[in-house]
């Protein structure tokens, strides 16, 4: 076993690396857009500090039928916008742009539900001493619900760690694909044991570190 794990070593260098890729993508435009994306639906939810039923329920329809979406379906269904954004449809950047687009709405919805978690008689004693729509997003909303935010960029990043594996689909690497490759393939299940302790040990580490930035920044505690 050892000696067929030291033998592909390199291989499964360059997938962790083209997974890690995908992920630093993905994330950072998923918090980017999906964090604006998730405020607007929680003011214009019925009830909330803005009045546009129309505009939440247009907003709320796309969120949920993207959503709605199998990834794998996806992936194929973005094969032509992928190859106008990217110019192909195939490799590590050119999967993560229906990573991309999955994960904005599904980050959003987590940003919503924080959001709504928030004390509303905090938000109404901003506004009462005249805060403004900006300071009332950032000062109060923001701050309040800061830890909620973290714990949601810890479970979109474990969660788009799982994504990235379908990626060997349209070619684009990653440690899944080279487990199912080995695996499946060509029956070496050591190496695909190996390669599924690699995964594990990630998702530890990810969530261990994403807890302890939860806790820090959790006033409650």
């Amino acid at each position: 076993m050892l000696a067929n794990i030291i033998q592909v070593w390199p291989e499964i260098a360059e997938a962790l690396g083209e997974t890690f890729y995908m992920l630093l993508i993905t994330i950072p435009l998923a918090v980017a857009l999906g964090t604006p994306l998730g405020t607007l639906l929680y003011f214009t939810r019925p009830g909330s500090l803005v009045h546009a039923p129309r505009l939440y329920i247009v907003l709320n329809a796309v969120v949920n039928l993207v959503r709605s979406f199998p990834f794998l379906i996806l992936m194929i269904a973005m094969i032509p916008v992928t190859r106008a954004i990217v110019g192909t449809a195939l490799g590590t950047t050119a999967a993560t742009v229906p990573m991309v687009v999955n994960s904005i709405p599904y980050f959003a919805r987590f940003i919503e539900q924080t959001l709504l978690e928030v004390n509303r008689g905090v938000v109404e004693a901003a506004e009462s001493m005249g805060a403004s729509r900006a300071q009332v997003i950032w000062k109060v909303l923001y701050a309040e619900a800061r830890s909620g935010i973290a714990n949601a960029v810890t479970i979109l990043t474990v969660s788009f760690l799982s994504y990235s594996t379908v990626a060997g689909l349209v070619g684009g690497g990653g440690i899944g694909d080279f487990a199912i490759r080995y695996g499946y393939y060509r029956y070496q299940t050591d190496v695909m044991f190996f390669t599924i302790a690699l995964i594990v040990v990630f998702v530890q580490v990810l969530q261990f570190g994403g807890n302890v930035v939860v806790r820090r920044l959790d006033k409650r505690i």
